[in-house]
């Protein structure tokens, strides 16, 4: 079964990339595999503020990436895997998809205006050698738009 990989934060380009994703998976009869990263705290002097900070963003992130499962779930009746990693960026993406069985294509979503963010930069740069093709998602496409798309 083809595995769309989608890596989502709280911008609205990753909730474009998580639609389209969700609906090539309804249409493909494929699986979903929803990915958040924790960013990991610069050095705080004081250990335990540090820790509290990164055990805030995690939560954060558990809470967004349960919202959009249990949101996918009731649009498209696919209820996907999920993964919350602590992460400095596209090192944990790599690893993700080594670990998860049969991705079909790491989807990501690119902003409306402005610079590429850093995953789809990196990303972009580095699609010859990974093991699926990179979907990039524009971020100014509209709900339909993206549903006659994908």
């Amino acid at each position: 079964m083809r595995t769309y990989l989608v890596v989502i934060d709280e911008t609205d380009e990753a909730s474009i990339a998580l639609r389209f994703a969700s609906r090539r998976a309804m249409k493909t009869n494929g699986a979903l595999h929803i990915l958040a990263l924790v960013e990991k705290e610069d050095f705080v002097a004081w250990g335990g503020v540090q820790a509290t900070l990164e055990e805030e963003a995690k939560n954060r992130a558990e809470a967004l990436v349960s919202s959009a499962a249990g949101s996918l779930f009731d649009e498209t009746g696919i209820r996907p895997s999920i993964t919350v990693k602590s992460s400095r960026g596209p090192n944990t993406v790599r690893k993700v998809l080594d670990e998860v069985e049969g991705v079909g294509a790491l989807v990501l979503g690119a902003a409306a205006s402005g610079a590429p963010g850093p995953l789809v930069t990196h990303f972009a740069a580095e699609a010859g050698t990974l093991p699926c093709p990179v979907m990039v998602v524009p971020g100014s496409l509209s709900k339909e738009d993206i549903d006659r798309l994908s």
